[in-house]
C-alpha cells in the first residue's frame, strides 16, 4: 500500500469511531383510540316509528320498523343538508337499509349523496322513469359503482299481477302501489316532464297490525284516479300528503277511500309555490282529517303499537301543554282490511299479496345483508320470464346485445327489466358489451351487463 494513503485511511478510522451508536428501534404504535360510535339512535323498542323530517320546502320520512328495520322515504332538498347530517345520526342505530326515492325532483333527492356519505344506504329503490336529470342520472351511477343496491318497482315477471312488497320484520311491512310498468303503464300527461315524474312516484302503504301509513311523494289527481279504478288498499290511518299539499292531488274521492284519521304535510314556510293549496286544507277539513304542517310543528313524531298510532311534534300549537300527544286508533273497519293473524278476513277478498324474490346483494367481508328480508330479484329469472327486449332477427348466433337509454349513462342487459321502460325514440342498441363501453356508457348496477 502507497505511504500516501495511510493517512487518509487514519483519518476513516477515526471518523467511524466518533459516530454515535445507532438509536435503539422505535417503540410499537400506540393503539388507536376505538372511532367514536357514529351513530346514536335507540336499540329497537318493538313499536314502529315514523320520523317526518323537517326539511322546509321538501320530503324526507325516516320510517325505523318494531325489528330497528330503517327507511328514509326521500332525502329532501339540498337547503336541508345541515339538518339531515346532523339528525339522521340521532335517529339511527347502525347504516341504513334502504333509501327510496319517490320521483326525480330536487326536492325529495337535494342531500342524497350527503345521506349516502353519513348513513351509508345499503339499497336504494327509484322509479326508474324516462327522461330524468342528467345529475340525479351521475348520482345513481356514483351510488351504485360505490356499491349501493338499487332496484326498481317493477312487478316480478313471474307473478305480475302480485304487489310488491318489502318486509321490515315483526309484522310491520311496505306494499309499492304505484308505478307498476310494465304490469301497468306509466299515468301519462302532456306538459313538462315535472309533471310526468310527480305522477308516476312511488307510493307506499306501510302497515304494522292495524295501523297504516300511505306515502304518496307528489303523485297527481291522475295518479290517485289509477289506484282508484284498480281497487288498491288505501284506507291507512296516517296520510302523507302527496305535493306538499298541492292543489293537482289529495282529491275528495281519493280522501274517501284513504279515510285518513291524520294528515302530515311536509313544507317550506313562506314558501313562492302557494302550498298547500287551501282547496286541500278544506278537504282535510271536510273529512275531519287532523293535520300537522312541517312549516307549523316542525318535525311530527309518529309512533305505533300495531293498534293506534301517538304523534308528538317538535313545536305545539298555541295553547298546547308541552307533554301534548295526539293519539289516533285504528277503527275496527280498518282492522278487517288489515288482517293480522288472530283476525280473519271477512270481506270480499283482496287481491293476494305474496313476498317478491329474495335479493341477494353482494355482501362486503363479514357484513350481515339479511336484515332488510325480500324484496324483487327479478335478475336471475330467465330472458323469456323476464319479458326482455326480444332478439332482433339476423344476431349472431350465441351473441348477447345491450340496450342503453340515449339519455342515461347506463346499458343493460337485453332482459334486464329497465330496457322495456326505454321508449323506442330513446333506445340504442350495441352488438357487445365493449361496443357500450366504447360509447362512454357504464354497466347498470341492477343486471350487472
Amino acid at each position: 500500500m502507497s505511504s500516501r494513503l495511510w493517512p487518509l485511511l487514519a483519518l476513516l478510522l477515526a471518523a467511524a469511531c466518533k459516530e454515535p451508536p445507532p438509536a435503539p428501534p422505535a417503540p410499537p404504535p400506540a393503539t388507536r383510540p376505538a372511532a367514536p360510535k357514529h351513530f346514536l339512535g335507540n336499540a329497537p323498542d318493538g313499536k314502529l316509528h315514523i320520523y317526518f323530517l323537517d326539511v322546509g320546502q321538501g320530503d324526507s320520512a325516516l320510517i325505523v320498523s318494531p325489528e330497528g328495520r330503517t327507511v328514509l322515504v326521500d332525502t329532501g332538498p339540498a337547503t336541508a343538508v345541515n339538518h339531515l347530517v346532523n339528525r339522521l345520526p340521532e335517529l339511527l342505530a347502525a347504516r341504513l337499509d334502504l333509501v327510496v326515492l319517490t320521483h326525480p325532483s330536487p326536492e325529495h333527492y337535494g342531500t342524497l349523496s350527503a345521506v349516502q356519505k353519513i348513513a351509508d344506504p345499503r339499497r336504494l329503490l327509484e322509479p326508474q322513469l324516462p327522461e330524468t336529470p342528467s345529475d340525479y342520472d351521475a348520482l345513481l351511477t356514483t351510488l351504485g359503482s360505490s356499491g349501493v343496491e338499487i332496484f326498481s318497482p317493477a312487478p316480478n315477471p313471474a307473478q305480475p299481477q302480485e304487489l310488491t312488497r318489502l318486509p321490515l320484520g315483526k309484522g310491520a311491512e311496505l306494499t309499492v302501489l304505484w308505478p307498476r310498468a310494465p304490469t301497468e303503464p306509466l299515468v301519462q300527461l302532456q306538459g313538462e316532464k315535472r309533471a310526468q315524474h310527480e305522477a308516476n312516484s312511488i307510493v307506499l302503504r306501510l302497515t304494522y297490525g292495524k295501523t297504516s301509513v300511505l306515502f304518496v311523494g307528489d303523485a297527481r289527481a291522475e295518479t290517485e284516479a289509477a289506484l282508484l279504478k284498480r281497487g288498491a288498499e288505501l284506507n291507512s290511518t296516517l296520510l302523507k300528503v302527496g305535493g306538499h299539499g298541492a292543489d293537482s292531488s289529495t282529491t275528495q274521492e281519493f280522501l274517501r277511500k284513504v279515510k285518513p284519521q291524520a294528515a302530515i304535510i311536509s313544507v317550506g314556510g313562506g314558501n313562492k309555490l302557494g302550498v298547500p293549496a287551501q282547496a286541500v286544507l278544506t278537504r282535510l277539513k271536510e273529512e275531519k282529517t287532523a293535520l300537522f304542517r312541517t312549516d307549523q310543528y316542525g318535525e311530527v313524531h309518529a309512533m305505533s303499537d300495531g293498534t293506534q298510532f301517538v304523534l308528538t311534534t317538535q313545536k305545539l300549537a298555541p295553547g298546547e301543554a308541552t307533554n301534548t300527544q295526539h293519539v289516533f286508533d285504528a277503527p275496527e273497519e280498518q282492522a278487517l282490511q288489515v288482517p293480522t293473524p288472530s283476525v280473519p278476513v271477512a270481506e270480499k277478498p283482496e287481491p293476494k299479496v305474496v313476498p317478491a324474490k329474495a335479493v341477494v346483494p353482494k355482501a362486503k367481508e363479514g357484513e350481515d345483508l339479511s336484515r332488510f328480508g325480500k324484496v324483487v330479484d327479478i335478475d336471475t329469472l330467465g330472458a323469456k320470464e323476464h319479458g326482455g327486449r326480444p332478439e332482433k332477427k339476423g344476431a349472431p348466433a350465441g351473441g348477447e346485445k345491450y340496450f342503453a337509454s340515449k339519455n342515461r349513462p347506463i346499458f343493460h342487459k337485453a332482459s334486464c327489466r329497465s330496457v322495456k321502460q326505454i321508449s323506442d325514440a330513446n333506445l340504442r342498441e350495441y352488438s357487445s358489451r365493449e361496443a357500450a363501453l366504447k360509447d362512454n356508457k357504464t354497466p347498470a348496477n341492477d343486471c350487472r351487463p
